[in-house]
């Protein structure tokens, strides 16, 4: 009920390390309200850890940063699934006129995914974006 929230239009999002950083201590945050304390032998109550969440969705693919990456990857398969005659494609090749200004070059979304592709060891990527079922699997 709250991931679709707290992830709106995530498909578009450039993850920088701050918005990482918030990312993790907000769902760190609900976990531990869902799985709530824990109880000491002595009778006192104690916050789950980190580490011990971990180990309680260990085995799920639950974190928001996966699911956020996911989301990015699945809309880069489809806009390159696309023609080069569609506008949504047309969008995404799209170069300004205007050079940007001389200072460090702003994250993008296209270096962004391209570099979680480059983490994958996925060097074949636009042949098998161009798979659906294949890029589904990817994904």
């Amino acid at each position: 009920m709250i991931r679709p929230v707290v992830v709106y239009g995530c498909k578009t999002w450039v993850l920088k390390e701050n918005i990482i950083q918030k990312l993790s201590v907000f769902e760190r945050k609900i976990l531990r309200r869902i799985f709530g304390p824990t109880r000491k032998k002595d009778g006192s109550w104690k916050i789950k850890t980190y580490m011990e969440l971990d180990k309680l969705i260990q085995h799920r693919n639950v974190r928001v940063i996966n699911y956020v990456k996911a989301q990015r990857l699945s809309c880069f398969g489809h806009v390159h699934r696309k023609p080069e005659t569609s506008i949504v494609r047309k969008i995404y090749k799209w170069q300004p006129y205007v050079t940007r200004p001389a200072e460090r070059p702003k994250h993008r979304w296209d270096d962004d995914v391209r570099n979680d592709l480059r983490r994958m060891k996925l060097l074949k990527w636009p042949e098998q974006a161009q798979d659906r079922l294949e890029w589904k699997k990817i994904v």
